[in-house]
C-alpha cells in the first residue's frame, strides 16, 4: 500500500475538523475529559490555530489515494523541549493494521530530523503498545516518562532522529 502525507491547505481544513471529532471520539473510550457537544460532535477547542499559526503543521494521511487519516505535528513556539511533537494522529478504522500507521510514521520521520516528544494517554494501551512497537520495529532509542497533563496521566517518549 502506497502511503503519503499532504500537508492540509485552508480549503480542506472542514475535512481536518471531521477527521478530529472521529480521533477525538476514539479518545473518549480513555478519559473522561472529552464530552459530545449540543451539536453532536467532539470539538478541539484550540482547532483554529491548525494551518493559521506558525508551528502547527496538519497533514492528511493519504493510502492509495484514499484518505487514511491525519497527523499534527508541532514546532517552535509551541514546543520548546525537542524540535517537533506529534501531537495527534490518527488512522481510520478501514487502514487499521494494514501497515498505514507505520509508513506515515516513516515518512515523517524521514522527513523531519531532530529531537521528537509523543505522548499517550496512560489507559489508551493500544496508542502505547503502538508506538513502542514502531520504536522497536525502527530501531529508535527513546526515554520513557510519565506526567499529569491537563489533568491527565500521560505516557511519553523522547528520542532523537539525525
Amino acid at each position: 500500500m502506497k502511503v503519503t502525507l499532504e500537508k492540509i491547505n485552508q480549503d480542506k481544513k472542514e475535512v481536518l475538523r471531521n477527521l478530529y471529532s472521529l480521533y477525538l471520539h476514539d479518545l473518549s473510550a480513555y478519559t473522561d475529559g472529552l464530552q459530545i457537544s449540543e451539536s453532536g460532535s467532539f470539538e478541539f477547542d484550540s482547532f483554529s490555530l491548525i494551518g493559521e499559526k506558525e508551528g502547527v503543521t496538519p497533514y492528511f494521511i493519504i493510502a492509495d489515494e484514499k484518505l487514511a487519516g491525519f497527523v499534527l505535528i508541532l514546532e517552535a513556539p509551541f514546543t520548546t523541549r525537542v524540535d517537533k511533537v506529534i501531537n495527534d494522529f490518527f488512522i481510520l478504522n478501514t487502514f487499521r493494521g494494514k501497515g498505514v500507521a507505520k509508513a506515515a510514521v516513516t515518512e515523517i520521520i524521514a522527513e523531519n530530523k531532530g529531537s521528537y516528544y509523543i505522548s499517550q494517554l496512560v489507559n489508551n494501551l493500544t496508542a502505547v503498545h503502538f508506538w513502542k512497537k514502531i520504536y522497536r520495529q525502527m530501531e529508535i532509542d527513546f526515554v520513557e516518562q510519565s506526567e499529569v497533563q491537563d489533568g491527565e496521566d500521560v505516557v511519553y517518549q523522547t528520542f532523537v532522529i539525525r
